[in-house]
């Protein structure tokens, strides 16, 4: 299998493209600072994933910039520090300001000479205009949880999108869903039947970060740890091509 067997690369944004988990961590840092006990980068990160995805099973409908302030509230009752509904609110608006990945934009605009670029994104439209700014490429298509109403790992979304991309004549079969997160992405990819390719942004860490632990791995068609890896794959696989 190659990379130029494909016709889109479907993405995850935050946690693939956006450096979701320093943008989070820079973030939170007034309200971390201020826990009852030291908190580890990982530990901050593992309890955001708790709350957040408990949220989003709770309320599938509700936009990202409208849960993120919930799940601000529920931290600070976690770590025992008091907070304003003001400060929850300004956590929700904070996303626009996670920064991309270094590799991302020129990736992108490389990649974009080749295939399909779409979005699937746990996230709201106008939150992800602000990060689309930092990846500096006009995506093909976005997926956003505010236009499906749920959040991935729901079947739904991946349902959504492949209808989507069937409709503009991109078959499921062309289709390389590409990101980092096992749980949210790469297990709904296989019980769909997707070919994925995993971004293993954290590959010199432990554990799973901002996302929950998925349990048992799932497949993946490709390994990079970067996204400046997959355009020299891809690359190589030009020429074998020819």
């Amino acid at each position: 299998m190659l990379l130029t067997d494909f016709d889109a690369l479907t993405f995850d944004c935050y946690g693939t493209l956006i450096d979701w988990e320093s943008g989070m961590v820079e973030a939170l840092k007034g309200l971390s600072d201020r826990a009852q006990r030291p908190l580890t980068r990982d530990q901050i990160l593992e309890a955001h994933a708790r709350h957040e995805s408990s949220q989003q099973l709770y309320t599938p409908a509700k936009r990202y910039r409208d849960l993120l302030p919930i799940v601000y509230k529920r931290l600070a009752e976690e770590w025992s520090v008091h907070v304003t509904h003001e400060d929850c609110i300004e956590y929700g608006r904070s996303v626009g300001n996670w920064p991309a990945f270094e590799d991302s934009p020129g990736a992108l605009q490389y990649l974009k000479k080749y295939f399909k670029l779409v979005i699937l994104s746990n996230v709201d439209n106008e939150t992800f205009q602000a990060s689309n700014r930092r990846l500096q490429v006009e995506f093909d298509a976005i997926y956003t949880a505010e236009d499906i109403g749920s959040y991935k790992p729901s079947a739904r979304n991946f349902d959504y999108m492949i209808e989507n991309l069937v409709a503009i004549g991109v078959k499921k079969a062309k289709i390389l869903h590409t990101a980092e997160s096992m749980f949210h992405d790469h297990k709904p990819a296989n019980d769909h039947g997707l070919k994925s390719c995993w971004i293993y942004r954290r590959h010199a860490q432990q554990g799973f970060g901002a996302t929950m632990n998925p349990g048992q791995l799932p497949h993946v068609d490709f390994q990079f740890n970067s996204m400046h890896e997959l355009v020299k794959a891809h690359q190589e696989h030009l020429r074998v091509k020819s």
